[in-house]
């Protein structure tokens, strides 16, 4: 299975994650890195069919893990990481309409969208790739999955033996659980699905956003777009429009500095321009 965590239009994300630039992230997500996941990805099936293996998938690892743990760390408001996870389905979408099949990379949270769109197999990872990053959304992720993985591990010794194959070990008992609740048909598995969403999804924005009908939701506006650039502002529009009425009655419950941000980022993204154009002519000059 060949996957990828391509990077088109990063250099101008990182820069505009920083500022909490929304007409920037808009540009770098909607136009740049889709425009180079239809280049990429017809060149990558291309390539997997001639040498007989499987086109998977891609991720938007650089994009929006980069804001989740940039987040995690305090460096930026969760809301907007939360935003940009969402603002990312749509580049990450292309490659499956350009011939991937899936299973979509483990690192691309964005999976669940990519899931409830297609149709096509998941892998993602959580709980068990704290060995590489930390995040608010490790057991949540385990409620769609269809392929559950970990992340890269140093390879340092621990009590128990060496960190690789203690993350084994860990991943193992993890997915023997999964693999048993299916086993015992729609009831356990429905159950262990909603434990693992409830545990994780009035914590934190970015965990709320994969609650399982909220990704029905943002889907939706994504497959009415007509474009790459309108799916991308429309999952950002959607996205700041179910937190604020999460936070309006009580589902989740928003620090004052992040509820402020929720309105700053609302009120960004809906001034930028749904004409595609129109942006790239406003923000290029910025660069």
């Amino acid at each position: 299975m060949l996957a990828i965590e391509s990077t088109g239009g990063k250099e101008i994300h990182d820069n505009a994650i920083l500022n909490a630039d929304v007409p920037t992230i808009a540009f770098a997500l909607g136009v740049l890195a889709c425009r180079d996941m239809e280049f990429l990805w017809d060149h990558i099936v291309r390539i997997a069919e001639a040498h007989g293996i499987i086109a998977s998938g891609d991720s938007a690892c650089g994009f929006a893990n980069t804001a989740m743990v940039l987040a995690e760390g305090h460096n930026i408001p969760r809301v907007l990481a939360a935003l940009i996870r969402a603002m990312t389905i749509p580049r990450s979408l292309i490659a499956f309409e350009r011939g991937a099949v899936g299973p979509s990379k483990d690192c691309a949270y964005e999976g669940p969208f990519i899931k409830a769109i297609t149709g096509c197999p998941i892998a993602l990872e959580g709980a068990e790739a704290a060995c590489a990053h930390l995040s608010p959304i490790g057991n949540i992720a385990k409620a769609t999955a269809d392929l559950w993985s970990n992340e890269s591990v140093q390879n340092v010794r621990l009590l128990g033996g060496m960190a690789p194959v203690v993350s084994v070990e860990q991943l193992l008992y993890s997915t023997r659980l999964m693999n048993v609740a299916t086993d015992q048909g729609d009831s356990a598995a429905h159950m262990l699905r909603d434990c693992f969403v409830a545990s994780d999804a009035n914590l934190d924005p970015q965990a709320y956003i994969l609650r399982p009908d909220v990704v029905i939701e943002i889907s939706q506006v994504i497959v009415d777009a007509p474009t790459p650039y309108l799916r991308t502002r429309a999952a950002g529009l959607k996205a700041l429009e179910i937190l604020r009425r999460a936070q309006g009655n009580g589902d989740i419950h928003l620090p004052r500095t992040e509820a402020k941000w929720l309105d700053r980022l609302s009120a960004q993204l809906e001034a930028v321009p749904e004409d595609e154009a129109e942006l790239i002519a406003e923000v290029v000059p910025t660069l």
